[in-house]
């Protein structure tokens, strides 16, 4: 009787964070659209930075006032070697997606950045010699192939768009990767990496963000009705922004690999229909086939993955790095004591 109700309660904990999670990220990208749409806040960097201010005063309320986090204590020396660059790429990825957002309809923005698991891999491949099993490969084509169907048939196509949201899927492989070899020693979850990198993403989109956007931005203040609602509206994506942190932390602790990988599939769909039922963008039949197949190749991509991580490795199977081969990964943390590491 007892497992029973654990096992009731484990389910229920899953699908509430699985909601909260969706709930999250729906909200984010659609409050986004509705900014630059509705609002006529046409400037991206500045959308940007506001979500980076507010996710820098989340995390430091979560972690320093309300405790509900320790912090990871990471050396100042190595805030600056790793944590940094880490906060570009951070950052540009950030900036890339709401680019995109500002230029195309939120399920072709969707659909596109489902390629990153293509641009991992090939990255991995290209830049760092790494080995991947035929069917991670085989795995990919759909993805490819309904990418490639949902582009050519995306009836509000816009080429800086489009580009935007694949540079921001090259920005999203390329931080996973780096992230493998700048951090490895500690063990960061998702409330602690804001804590460090959103007040650096701040600080190095600041000055662009002003010099870029601060005239178009005093201009909009002038001119736009209802300033100070927008301003709410605006802020407010911001404080979701940072909850959508939160709660990919609490996805995590909750459910399995399997489970998280068709959840976040199915949060791209969730996505693509309530933006249609909001914005009314045209979607094609083909342009719906094509976001069906690479949701589904994703899904299978994370299928395989899981079950070749499960698998010990074939005899005669190339050795490959665990992170990439260059000079910061032969530097020694400064905190490189065992009892420093979470």
């Amino acid at each position: 009787m007892e497992e029973s109700v654990l096992c009731q309660w484990t389910v229920f904990r899953s699908l509430l964070a699985i909601i909260q999670w969706w709930g999250f990220n729906v909200t984010v990208i659609i409050m986004n659209k509705w900014i630059f749409q509705k609002l006529d806040f046409k400037f991206p960097l500045s959308v940007s930075c506001v979500h980076f201010i507010c996710s820098s005063i989340g995390a430091y309320v979560v972690i320093k006032v309300l405790k509900l986090k320790p912090l990871i204590v990471v050396d100042p020396e190595d805030r600056w070697r790793r944590i940094f660059p880490m906060s570009f790429v951070f950052c540009i990825n950030i900036v890339l997606g709401n680019v995109s957002l500002r230029y195309i309809p939120v399920s072709f923005m969707q659909t596109i950045k489902s390629f990153t698991p293509a641009t991992t891999v090939v990255l991995q491949w290209l830049v760092w010699r790494k080995y991947f099993d035929w069917r991670i490969w085989a795995s990919l084509v759909p993805i490819v192939g309904g990418i490639l169907l949902t582009s050519v048939t995306e009836l509000s196509f816009n080429m800086f768009g489009f580009c935007a949201a694949l540079f921001g899927c090259l920005a999203t492989s390329t931080k996973t990767i780096l992230a493998e070899s700048l951090l490895h020693g500690y063990k960061f979850d998702s409330i602690n990496t804001v804590y460090y990198m959103a007040p650096f993403a701040t600080m190095i989109l600041g000055v662009p963000a002003i010099l870029l956007e601060g005239n178009g931005v005093v201009d909009w203040f002038y001119t736009h009705q209802s300033v100070w609602s927008s301003l709410v509206i605006i802020f407010s994506s911001g404080v979701v922004a940072f909850c959508l942190n939160f709660s990919i932390f609490y996805v995590i602790h909750s459910t399995t690999a399997v489970t998280f990988n068709v959840a976040g599939n199915l949060k791209v769909a969730v996505a693509v229909m309530v933006s249609w039922l909001i914005f009314r963008n045209p979607i094609s039949a083909l342009n719906a086939v094509g976001c069906g197949i690479t949701l589904l190749g994703c899904t299978f991509y994370g299928y395989v993955r899981h079950m070749l991580s499960q698998q010990p490795p074939p005899p005669g199977t190339p050795r490959t790095p665990r992170t990439p081969r260059n000079r910061m990964e032969l530097l020694p943390l400064v905190n490189d004591k065992l009892d420093d590491k979470v």
